[in-house]
């Protein structure tokens, strides 16, 4: 249940970045100097990548904080499980470090209050699609989940684990950590394909998830002796 701290610092932390890259667009707003800090530091003084696709990456990562912080609040039904103090403080600073990622991918000729015009690219369109679809189908099987854990009326009456049917999990044990590395390859799409920095982020989620799910799947084959075999761990048919 502590993973709902993550989301939070996410929607604070990245809803203030995405408030600084606005201002600067619309407003033609100097980024502030701890930013133009943390080009230079990281040796962005070059960066070249669209602003327009930065700008969309990191409003629709805050979104998808957004979105999970509200499914923990009211959708999610969590058991009495711990999480390690190294993985809950590691989450804290991914998701600062995340939209710190994106930020570095911003021109640093911004920094001067230049205009940029925004121009809405092919990849861009694919990309926001790709999210919309993984993130409808994420939340579904959230709901899946937390329903077996209710009754009809929607009152939590236990908080025991059972098998979940429907949707993606038709297919995979673990279909929520799917779409997630889905959302992540989406947000890569809307940055052209060419962010070497994003694909490492995307690479990280990949087996960061496929580690949760295998385990996860263990767990249900151990536990379920009439667990579909058919189902895979993660990736449809992988």
């Amino acid at each position: 249940r502590w993973f709902t701290h993550f989301y939070v610092v996410s929607v604070l932390w990245n809803g203030f970045l995405l408030i600084w890259l606005f201002r600067a667009e619309f407003l033609r707003e100097p980024l502030p100097s701890w930013i133009q800090h943390v080009h230079h530091a990281l040796g962005r003084d070059s960066q070249n990548s669209e602003y327009f696709s930065a700008l969309l990456v990191l409003l629709l990562l805050w979104l998808h904080s957004c979105r999970r912080l509200a499914e923990c609040l009211w959708t999610s039904v969590f058991s009495n499980g711990v999480i390690h103090i190294v993985q809950y403080c590691f989450g804290l600073g991914y998701y600062i470090a995340i939209g710190l990622t994106v930020l570095c991918q911003v021109p640093t000729n911004i920094r001067n209050g230049k205009e940029l015009s925004v121009q809405i690219r092919w990849y861009h369109i694919v990309g926001v699609m790709m999210y919309i679809w993984a993130s409808l189908h994420q939340h579904r099987c959230l709901e899946i989940l937390a329903s077996l854990r209710k009754n009809q009326s929607g009152k939590v009456v236990s908080l025991s684990h059972s098998v979940p049917f429907g949707d993606w999990f038709e297919s995979v044990s673990c279909p929520h950590y799917f779409a997630e590395l889905l959302i992540y390859i989406s947000m890569d799409i809307m940055l052209g394909f060419q962010n070497v920095t994003w694909w490492c982020v995307v690479m990280y989620v990949l087996f960061n998830q496929a580690l949760a799910a295998v385990l996860c799947h263990e767990f249900y084959q151990k536990n379920f002796s009439s667990y579909p075999k058919h189902r895979k761990a993660f990736i449809p048919h992988v």
